[in-house]
């Protein structure tokens, strides 16, 4: 399945997606919950809904989609330019910047570091005008909808610590050496910043 959003790598003017599968039976299913699980039209043998993917942004994706490559080949080079500038600052001992497992191409339709303190690192980018994002601070054993499964904090650490630290750096294409720098710059600054200690401490 693929997502087509606006803020995907290929995306589409509006909500897209695509589904695709080498079995006949998977793909005759999808075809008709697409369809408000009609077949023939009209008649509804199951309950789906409209997932049918519009004129219009398939007309957006097709002159899109042959830039694709070019788009993903300059997300990688600011991934590669991010690694570099977090080295040369001294901060790779600090934050935990993705990895591409050998034989494995990274697309980074987002670039997610873990950083400590990563709340006030934030706001301190945020300050400078740099858009950072927060994806998931909550994760699935928590939520409210799972409640019934009776989780509780510290039964999934991991997937806790990573709600709890990471964050999402700008990396589209078009952003230059120059942006990344000051990114780099501002967490770096962060960093080095204290919270002021309380009186009683």
């Amino acid at each position: 399945m693929l997502l087509l959003l606006p803020s995907k790598n290929l995306g589409a003017f509006g909500d897209a997606g695509r589904v695709t599968t080498s079995d006949p039976a998977l793909a005759r299913e999808l075809r008709l919950l697409r369809n408000h699980g009609a077949e023939p039209k009209y008649f509804h043998k199951k309950i789906g809904g409209n997932f049918r993917l519009d004129a219009l942004q398939a007309a957006v994706l097709r002159v899109k989609l042959p830039h694709v490559s070019q788009w993903t080949d300059m997300r990688r080079a600011n991934a590669g330019r991010y690694a570099q500038l977090f080295r040369s600052a001294g901060l790779d001992d600090r934050i935990v910047l993705p990895t591409e497992p050998d034989g494995y191409r990274h697309i980074f339709n987002q670039y997610i570091v873990r950083v400590p303190d990563r709340d006030r690192v934030r706001a301190h980018l945020t300050e400078h005008g740099i858009g950072t994002e927060i994806y998931y601070p909550v994760p699935f054993h928590l939520q409210e909808c799972f409640a019934s499964l009776g989780h509780a904090r510290g039964d999934f650490p991991q997937a806790e610590a990573a709600a709890d630290s990471t964050l999402a750096l700008p990396i589209y294409g078009e952003l230059t050496a120059d942006q990344q720098g000051a990114v780099v710059d501002a967490i770096s600054d962060a960093l080095r910043e204290r919270p002021e200690r309380s009186e009683s401490e």
